[in-house]
């Protein structure tokens, strides 16, 4: 059948395009991807606006058993939520690339992203340059990119958009040794300061 790709907006449960939302209640499976971005409203509050039950897709899921999502795909209907817009990420993207190498039909629906909110702020978005993203730091991981492109965008006149780094499900260093991890650190979400400080 089809793998419908949906962004959902960035706010609550009525940021959904109407096409958006007709193709959700049209699938039989609506996988929610929880890792890349937080919705401002809960999984509940989404299956209750919407009538629908939905499967919470998390890094593991997306990054490592996406074949389930495709597999499905392959029979039936099945949509896979993105908070904002479904295009915006590299692993969005792989999942649509894996979906056309199986021959399964892929339908995307877009919505508002940080990448187009941001105007919001009053700055021109032909301003922007490249974007970039601030990760929390770890020992014996220093990375610096970020500096680089804050750096390269001031020297040719543009804004930079940083992404602040989140951290939904993570295994700590010692689970990571294990064969398989179990637990996993507390989420964390960057704020600006320690974005600032970095």
């Amino acid at each position: 059948m089809t793998l419908h790709m949906i962004g959902t907006g960035l706010g609550d449960a009525k940021d959904i395009t109407v096409k958006g939302l007709e193709l959700v209640k049209k699938s039989k499976f609506v996988y929610l991807e929880s890792y890349t971005s937080i919705l401002h409203c809960s999984k509940e509050t989404l299956e209750k606006a919407w009538s629908k039950k939905l499967i919470l897709a998390d890094r593991d899921m997306v990054e490592k058993g996406c074949d389930e999502i495709l597999e499905r795909a392959i029979k039936d209907d099945v949509s896979f939520l993105v908070v904002g817009d479904p295009m915006s990420a590299t692993t969005h993207i792989d999942i649509y690339l894996r979906a056309r190498k199986k021959g399964i039909g892929v339908t995307v629906i877009n919505n508002a992203s940080i990448l187009n909110a941001v105007s919001i702020v009053g700055l021109e978005l032909y301003k922007y340059g490249k974007t970039t993203s601030i990760v929390f730091p770890a020992e014996g991981w220093n990375v610096d990119t970020y500096y680089d492109v804050v750096m390269e965008n001031k020297k040719r006149g543009l804004h930079t958009l940083c992404l602040l780094d989140i951290k939904t499900k993570e295994p700590s260093k010692t689970e990571l040794l294990k064969e398989i991890p179990t637990a996993c650190e507390k989420p964390r979400f960057m704020t600006v300061n320690e974005a600032i400080q970095s």
